[in-house]
């Protein structure tokens, strides 16, 4: 911007009416000039005035008026864009009906801020010829945009400058930028502002520091130094407590949860042993499950929940925590802990360790990607995959564990929880008995599905529930019951199906006896080739099922059975020689090998690949209701 001098017009008459003297004020402004429309007024004062203010803006003539009435005052703004400016005066009745004290009018465009009305400008105007005008200016007829284009003729040159586009007028100006002062129209114009220096700059209110183009409030050294220590002093102490107490309560849990009998076990068993075992923190099953995300959970039940981890190394485990234990059963859990450790087994979930420093023990297994046969069966998008084949191999497998466990011999161990729930598979479908200790992990007062008598209701053994004299034919019963799951495709307990048919087993039992069995066969596994194995199966589960468990057959029975089936026979334990002796060497071949120790520190080594699972073990002989 920039100030002209603008001249005041006038207009003044005798007593009677005769014009003494008058003249009008006008002022063209040169090129990239214009009349700014925000810093000046157009002003009348006269008591019989009024007058017009004309020009030219955008090349067009304009004109506007003003009547000095009441006070004898008339203000106006000025038109955008405004480079010629002419103020004419006239009177109404040539001040002939006006006191003598003021027979004249003036009229001007001015700076606003530099004229004040009051009524002593009635007279004292008379002697001030001229006042100040604000006019802006700019370089060029061109955007900043357009003007930028051209780099040589640009007029904005110190690199603190930035181009603006008026709001009045139609060429482009240059300013320095904030933080800025000085020319902008040349290379080195604009220079830093130390804002320090002016108190009306900062509003710093210890220690300023200027910086180019600004400043920064800051503290003084040895203050900051001293906040900064105190801080650092605070949050060391803070984590540390925190440090000290996390290590606390891990030693406390890890007491609590039987670890330094894990340890002195441990000491007495094998060097392999060791190896093969691992103790893992619970920072590193925090990472692998993410902080025990949502999204990692794969299972849920009244033991408790399964996450999906991911260790160090990329290996992808299983990770189950329960939801709580029973403080005197911790040393049994951890001498079978030491026992299961110890077996391997190509159809038993691996279990590769445990974490003891956390509430309650977290157990790692590996990782089974099919998920359980009861989400198979039960699953119509699953259900698809599995055919007779692959049920088939599912159940010889099932059958051969059972079968390894059973036949021990120095201890025989029952599984006491068989259960399409505890059978996982693996991507080949290659089936895993799990979930053998799940009964010392359960919560104490559960009392619907899995009882004080051990196990789940549908696959309960019903002598075992009244006699409660738990034999190894207990698992044969529960896993009749998964035979028919196979065949059916039907729940062991329904409660939305009619009355006689809630119970699967009782089911099952009722159609044989009706000869009505292809009525409850899944259809989809029912063809002329797989017709007779279905028959034989059915018979089988039928023999699981009795009610006496003298009746039943041995697990070892069963699993040569399904493996005949397998083979391509159909009669059960009375084969010729030769069938024999190849199901013997599948399921009789290193079952001597087997053996357990009562402080639980011998070896077990079993004549199969593979790994095992967490499973609980009950030896009969020491097995008290």
């Amino acid at each position: 911007m920039a100030k002209f001098v603008s001249y005041i017009a006038h207009d003044c008459y005798a007593p009677n009416g005769t014009s003494v003297s008058s003249n009008s004020s006008w002022i063209s402004q040169p090129d990239h000039y214009t009349v700014n429309n925000t810093a000046n007024k157009f002003t009348i004062i006269g008591c019989d005035t009024y007058g017009y203010v004309s020009g030219t803006r955008l090349n067009r003539n304009y004109s506007t008026w003003c009547i000095a009435t009441g006070l004898g005052y008339c203000q106006m703004p000025i038109p955008k864009d405004t480079w010629f400016v002419q103020v004419d005066l006239y009177s109404f009745g040539n001040y002939t009906n006006v006191s003598d004290f003021n027979k004249c009018g003036h009229g001007f465009v001015a700076e606003e801020t530099v004229f004040s009305f009051s009524p002593e400008n009635f007279t004292n105007l008379r002697d001030v010829k001229e006042f100040p005008m604000v006019v802006d200016w700019g370089i060029e007829n061109k955007s900043c945009l357009e003007a930028q284009n051209n780099r040589s003729s640009y007029a904005c040159k110190s690199s603190n400058s930035e181009c603006s586009d008026p709001s009045n007028g139609s060429d482009y100006r240059c300013f320095c930028k904030k933080g800025y002062k000085g020319n902008p129209y040349l290379p080195h114009g604009c220079q830093d502002i130390d804002e320090c220096k002016d108190p009306s700059l900062n509003n710093c209110e210890r220690h300023c520091e200027n910086k180019e183009g600004s400043y920064k409030c800051s503290c003084p050294k040895g203050f900051a130094l001293g906040i900064i220590a105190l801080i650092f002093v605070a949050c060391w102490t803070y984590f540390e407590q925190r440090r000290r107490k996390l290590i606390k309560m891990k030693q406390t849990f890890f007491l609590q949860n039987g670890g330094l009998l894990l340890q002195k076990k441990l000491k007495k068993c094998d060097r392999s042993l060791l190896e093969m075992v691992k103790i893992f923190t619970s920072s590193e099953l925090k990472k692998a499950t993410n902080n025990f995300h949502e999204s990692m959970i794969i299972g849920k039940g009244g033991y408790g929940t399964v996450y999906k981890g991911v260790l160090q190394d990329n290996k992808i485990v299983a990770i189950k925590k329960s939801k709580e234990i029973d403080p005197s059963q911790i040393e049994q859990f951890i001498n079978e802990l030491i026992i299961l450790l110890q077996v391997r087994h190509r159809n038993i979930v691996r279990l590769f360790g445990c974490c003891l420093e956390t509430q309650v023990p977290l157990l790692v297994y590996e990782f089974m990607g099919n998920g359980t046969l009861y989400e198979n069966i039960h699953t119509e998008d699953k259900l698809r995959f599995l055919s007779w084949e692959k049920r088939l191999k599912i159940a010889a497998e099932t059958a051969g564990v059972l079968s390894y466990l059973h036949s021990a011999a120095s201890t025989p161990t029952i599984h006491r929880d068989i259960k399409s729930a505890n059978i996982l598979l693996d991507a080949l479908f290659t089936a895993k008995v799990s979930d053998f200790g799940a009964s010392r992990l359960v919560p104490m007062d559960q009392a619907q599905l899995s009882t004080m008598v051990q196990g789940t209701l549908g696959y309960l053994d019903p002598e075992y529930m009244q006699t409660n004299q738990l034999t190894e034919k207990s698992d044969v019963y529960s896993f009749g019951v998964v035979l028919v799951e196979l065949l059916t495709g039907r729940k062991a307990l329904s409660y939305d199906k009619p009355e006689k048919e809630i119970n699967l087993a009782n089911f099952f039992l009722y159609t044989l006896r009706k000869d009505r069995l292809f009525e409850i066969i899944e259809g989809n596994i029912v063809s002329d080739e797989t017709r007779e194995q279905i028959i034989e199966v059915s018979k089988l589960a039928k023999k699981c099922l009795n009610v006496r468990g003298d009746d039943r057959p041995t697990m070892k029975e069963v699993a040569m059975e399904l493996d005949a089936l397998r083979l391509g026979g159909r009669n059960s334990w009375a084969k010729d020689e030769d069938d024999q002796e190849e199901i013997e060497s599948r399921f009789g071949e290193g079952l001597d090998s087997v053996s357990f120790s009562d402080d639980y520190s011998d070896s077990i080594t079993v004549q199969d690949d593979g790994y095992v699972g967490i499973y609980e073990l009950i030896t009969l002989k020491n097995f008290n209701f």
